[in-house]
């Protein structure tokens, strides 16, 4: 199973959480990201969201079709995330567009063995993939991928 976690583009400051919405900067960081994952994901992956205002905007980027998950909001745990995916277990590939610290714990989780403080970067996809649905030995890092890698 493949599984990407995408951290929302750069966001305004302020309150209440669920509606900051995303800066000029975190627009082009998302439409830069938008166009490499487009061109890598394939047709059948699920793309999961956040229902925070800056997480929907980073996903619309895509020009797919995503769903909502109100367990994917801040504050969600890598449990909560792995759940929503269907880990390891699903069909498909998922794309989850989310937050900090929890992205960062669930690629821990994944590929060291324990939830740690790792840090995505905003506008940041990770790729991981698991090829044999019971064996966490088959699990590897396929991509990192940020905006200021892309050329414009």
């Amino acid at each position: 199973m493949d599984l990407i976690l995408w951290r929302h583009a750069e966001a305004d400051m302020g309150e209440p959480d669920l509606q900051r919405a995303l800066t000029a900067k975190g627009q082009k960081q998302a439409r830069r990201m938008a166009e490499w994952l487009g061109s890598q994901l394939p047709e059948s992956c699920r793309i999961l969201v956040s229902p925070a205002l800056r997480t929907v905007q980073t996903a619309e980027m895509l020009g797919r079709k995503y769903k909502v998950l109100a367990e994917l909001a801040p504050g969600a745990s890598p449990q909560d995330l792995l759940r929503a995916a269907n880990w390891p277990g699903a069909k498909e590939p998922v794309l989850i567009v989310g937050h900090q610290p929890t992205l960062g714990q669930l690629a821990a989780m994944l590929l060291c063995g324990q939830p740690q403080g790792w840090e995505i970067r905003t506008a940041t996809a990770w790729w991981i993939v698991q090829r044999e649905p019971l064996d966490p030995q088959s699990r590897y890092l396929k991509a990192v991928m940020g905006p200021d890698l892309i050329l414009a």
